[in-house]
């Protein structure tokens, strides 16, 4: 196959064969617990947000839900989880998943990137 009759085209759009500057992504967010698609894969999407201030118990019946914080401190209950009720804190650098149908409620002390 000659290369003008098999073409690429780079999904660019989604996210994908590009560095994605997360830091700058964020920046572009004025509010709080709005989450912005920054990428996609498969049928995942990831998303950057800043949180502040106490959210609602709640949660997702399809699928689990990833927590990656890379500024500030971030804490997380939960209700019935694969331990118990229990709580867990992200600092900068460290993730967490809660597993789908885990009830929780993210609760950062301050700004959380």
């Amino acid at each position: 196959m000659s290369a003008s009759t098999h073409s690429q085209t780079t999904p660019t759009a989604r996210g994908q064969c590009e560095a994605i500057d997360l830091a700058s992504k964020i920046a572009l967010i004025d509010g709080h617990w709005q989450p912005r698609v920054v990428a996609e894969m498969n049928d995942y999407q990831f998303k950057v947000v800043k949180l502040e201030g106490d959210f609602v118990w709640h949660k997702h019946s399809d699928t689990d839900e990833t927590f990656i914080v890379l500024d500030g401190e971030l804490h997380i209950d939960f209700r019935d989880g694969p331990s118990g009720d229990g709580s867990i804190v992200l600092c900068a650098g460290q993730m967490a998943v809660v597993p789908k149908g885990v009830e929780h409620k993210p609760s950062p002390a301050r700004m959380v990137k």
